[in-house]
């Protein structure tokens, strides 16, 4: 599909946003997740039919749009907000339209949260590697229950610092463990091969990562209990912190309960019950010093905790459908996109 990127004030920023297909075709907004943008929804363009209208935002501190401060206090509702305003966009949208909302990896708490405060503008969700409803980390059951009250070991001050210089510094080696590269080849994707002529084009969505406390990766707290931090109140990784982020009963009670598919990879090494983003499970590795045992600090069952709340949503009146991909890992449509396209389509019909 040809694109173009279209600049639209709305929620009082400056946002960037992909365009693609007929002004009056099937509605499709898609919401990138952390550490990429509109751009990583690129590849799998040439693999949707033109008929459709693809509405793509750069979020606040990611590609072309503006580097807004991020309030973690309200979760992901900044960026639900900023997203929200662009379904009243003339140059986007049709009035009225009830987009399919297709996201990844954090977009798609941002696609709960947008469907929790407007639910008679979703038609459906395709929700790819979602965090979970009770936010990453810092939760040992399947109803989110806090390992410590200031859910330490999670937000901003679980950040690898050489990766944000890295990142602040858009650099695009190959040898370090923490290069923005290396961290695409190996957690963005099961096989990097996947990545294929895309890759340069797809380092150039992460690389847009605006860095700083007021964005990626936030303000962190000190904490008496392991490993030391504590989420604060700013900047991105903060807004997913159980604290801040918690959505579940929200996303229960919403109404009306537009359908859920939810596609995921078996490899995925970010969003997972064994997350190698997880402290608590590093620890459990030996990679983090001090880890107090599995009962102070169990890892987060991240994908248990979404199946319980998509189960309990179908229950309140919903409904929703699981796709796993075998050798898959945290990008689906990268590495699976005819089978995302299928998924995509049925949503669409």
């Amino acid at each position: 599909m040809e694109h173009q990127q279209v600049r639209v004030r709305a929620h009082g920023i400056d946002q960037n946003v992909l365009v693609a297909g007929p002004a009056d075709g099937p509605p499709v907004l898609m919401i990138h997740g952390n550490c990429s943008s509109a751009d990583f929804w690129r590849p799998l363009l040439r693999h949707l039919p033109p008929h459709l209208r693809i509405v793509a935002p750069d979020l606040r501190g990611y590609g072309s749009t503006e580097a807004a401060p991020v309030d973690a206090t309200r979760g992901l509702r900044d960026f639900a907000d900023d997203v929200a305003a662009l379904l009243d966009a003339p140059e986007l949208f049709p009035t009225g339209a009830k987009p399919l909302v297709v996201a990844h990896s954090m977009g798609c708490g941002v696609a709960m949260q947008l469907l929790v405060d407007h639910p008679e503008r979703v038609d459906a969700l395709l929700l790819e590697a979602p965090l979970s409803p009770y936010g990453f980390g810092g939760t040992r059951d399947l109803d989110g229950t806090p390992t410590t009250a200031d859910f330490a070991g999670t937000g901003a001050g679980t950040a690898n610092l050489d990766f944000v210089a890295r990142l602040a510094a858009k650099d695009r080696e190959a040898e370090a463990p923490t290069s923005p590269r290396t961290v695409m080849r190996t957690a963005y994707v099961a096989d990097p091969a996947s990545l294929g002529p895309d890759e340069e084009l797809l380092l150039d969505t992460v690389l847009s990562t605006v860095t700083g406390d007021d964005n990626y990766p936030g303000t962190s707290t000190a904490s008496p209990n392991w490993p030391g931090v504590a989420p604060g109140d700013r900047g991105v990784l903060n807004t997913m912190a159980p604290n801040h982020f918690r959505i579940a009963d929200d996303l229960v009670a919403v109404t009306p309960k537009p359908h859920i598919t939810w596609v995921r990879g078996d490899r995925d090494a970010i969003v997972s019950d064994t997350s190698l983003f997880d402290l608590s499970y590093l620890g459990s590795l030996g990679f983090v010093p001090g880890w107090p045992g599995d009962e102070a600090s169990p890892s987060q069952p991240m994908v248990g905790q979404t199946r319980a709340v998509f189960e309990r949503y179908t229950a309140a009146g919903g409904s929703y459908r699981e796709v796993v991909y075998a050798d898959c890992g945290h990008s689906p449509h990268i590495e699976r996109p005819a089978e995302f396209v299928a998924a995509l389509l049925e949503l669409v019909a």
